[in-house]
């Protein structure tokens, strides 16, 4: 039994069409007009078609009303494409926002196992991790295959290893503390000491991989079991001796030099920058703005005069200079060492010696240095011949004007018992001059032991003891203020930038290198 519609329903059937269609369409539903039996006659055909066309009229007078009222059907249009462009801009929102926690995920993953940007204009080749294995066991090097390796070797975590590498041009923090010594030829020297972290890193560096690197036998400075010692001893009694300095060593080392010799020790293209950048900065200025310090990079990086690692990476670098000089000497009869960046020769006779100041300025722009044009000195037999400060006339010995004086200054100290009005080297005079007796000791014993007695008799005094003391005690206050200072800064850079830990610490108490310059 089908369905009995309601009134509503009965009304919205017949509106959709016309009465008289509805009732010939229940009629033929009902079984009252047989649609098999005879066609129908013409007013049931218009019926029908009055039905069709009423419906059409209807539509139409529906249209004609929306167009009559203008207003109404643009602001239902402006409802309709604002809702649609909602629902796109909020789908497409939530897309958006999909794929940057996506890509959030992903690059927060990479960089806790990778290392893709150390700063500008020194991370190209940051994603190349080949390696030559074979050079690299041929040398006794560690391998690493990325950066990760290279940080767990070090006992520090990634984010550490890129905070202590990053290349900042403009920084609230700096990993170099930076002051001037006096040079002996006047003027002063600039020395960028590490902060303790990143000397950490370095002294890691200099253990583990430039010190497994054979040297030449002509270079001296700053290698184990050799000194100036061993540097001055092949000059004894020559009849010539020529010194020369190159300019600018340290600084002439760039970046890209670095990163080449660490590559040609068969490191990957990743490694080798990153070796590189902790043992290089830039030139920087620091600037102080609205009460806040800052530390602004300028020009490329280059080997820093106070970094543990520099003496040892231009020996390395000099490998193949120290082999021209020898192969050079050899064919004319001479000698050659090297200490840093000071170039001797000497030789029994004092024939040739325009040709080996020709061929040594040279050489040394061939391998991309600069010879100091007014450190150039030809010491011949009958003067006073020095090589790094020691004499070599006849037998290993100091200056004996340098002695004088030092006996004068010791002698006034064990008259007055004091040090008021006298001056000896760099620093309080009671640690200068027990300095100079170990240095007089090294040289020539016989007279060293004689001054090391005095100097012993000098500090055992209570009143200059008391004087060293509180001298020692306000430099390591001092000292400590400065490192803390820089050292607060340099945690909150790592707690905006890397999220390192913020843990302060301690100045290590290792002998600078540099000493020997003062």
């Amino acid at each position: 039994m089908a369905e009995r519609l309601t009134r509503q329903q009965l009304y919205d059937r017949i509106r959709e069409t016309s009465k008289e269609e509805y009732i010939l369409s229940e009629m033929k539903r009902l079984g009252f007009w047989n649609p098999e039996g005879e066609l129908p006659k013409l007013s049931e055909k218009l019926i029908e078609e009055k039905g069709g066309l009423r419906k059409e009229l209807n539509q139409l007078m529906d249209k004609q009303r929306q167009f009559r009222d203008k207003e109404r059907m643009l602001k239902e249009m402006r409802q309709k494409r604002m809702k649609e462009a909602l629902a796109r801009r909020a789908e497409t929102k939530e897309r958006q926002e999909r794929l940057r926690q996506e890509k959030a995920e992903k690059w927060a993953e990479k960089k806790s196992k990778e290392i893709v940007y150390l700063g500008k204009g020194v991370s190209a080749g940051l994603s190349d991790k080949v390696y030559n294995e074979e050079k690299l066991k041929q040398n006794g090097l560690p391998i690493f295959k990325e950066a990760i390796d290279l940080a767990n070797a070090m006992e520090i975590d990634l984010g550490e290893l890129r905070f202590l590498a990053y290349h900042r041009t403009t920084a609230r923090t700096s990993h170099y503390k930076r002051f001037y010594i006096p040079k002996k030829s006047g003027g002063k020297r600039l020395i960028s000491a590490p902060m303790p972290r990143l000397k950490k890193a370095q002294y890691w560096i200099l253990h583990n991989i430039l010190y497994k690197m054979d040297i030449h036998e002509a270079a001296h400075g700053f290698v184990p079991k050799r000194s100036i010692i061993s540097n001055a001893q092949g000059h004894l009694g020559s009849a010539v001796v020529i010194n020369v300095d190159m300019k600018d060593f340290f600084p002439s080392v760039t970046f890209r030099r670095v990163k080449g010799l660490f590559k040609g020790l068969g490191y990957s293209q990743q490694i080798a920058t990153v070796l590189a950048l902790l043992c290089t900065e830039a030139n920087t200025d620091e600037i102080e703005l609205d009460g806040e310090l800052f530390f602004v990079s300028k020009g490329e990086r280059f080997l820093p005069q106070g970094a543990p690692t520099s003496p040892a990476l231009t020996n390395i670098l000099c490998r193949k200079l120290d082999k021209r000089f020898k192969g050079m000497v050899d064919k004319l009869g001479w000698k050659y060492t090297r200490y840093a960046d000071d170039l001797t020769f000497s030789s029994h006779s004092t024939k040739d010696v325009s040709r080996v100041l020709w061929q040594t300025k040279k050489l040394i722009e061939d391998e991309g240095f600069v010879l100091h044009p007014d450190k150039v000195h030809v010491m011949r037999k009958g003067s006073r011949q020095e090589v790094t400060g020691i004499v070599v006339n006849e037998k290993l010995s100091v200056s004996r004007k340098k002695l004088k004086q030092f006996r004068t200054v010791l002698h006034k100290i064990e008259q007055t018992g004091t040090t008021k009005g006298l001056c000896w080297g760099n620093g309080h005079l009671l640690q200068t001059i027990k300095g100079y007796a170990n240095y007089v000791n090294m040289v020539n014993p016989t007279k060293g032991a004689v001054l090391l007695e005095r100097v012993q008799g000098i500090l055992a005094k209570p009143e200059l003891q008391a004087e060293l003391a509180k001298y020692v005690k306000e430099k390591a206050a001092e000292k400590q203020q400065k490192v803390s200072v820089v050292e607060e800064k340099t945690v909150q850079a790592e707690s905006t930038t890397d999220g390192l830990d913020a843990e302060v610490r301690q100045q290590t108490k290792e002998n600078t290198w540099w000493d020997i310059f003062a």
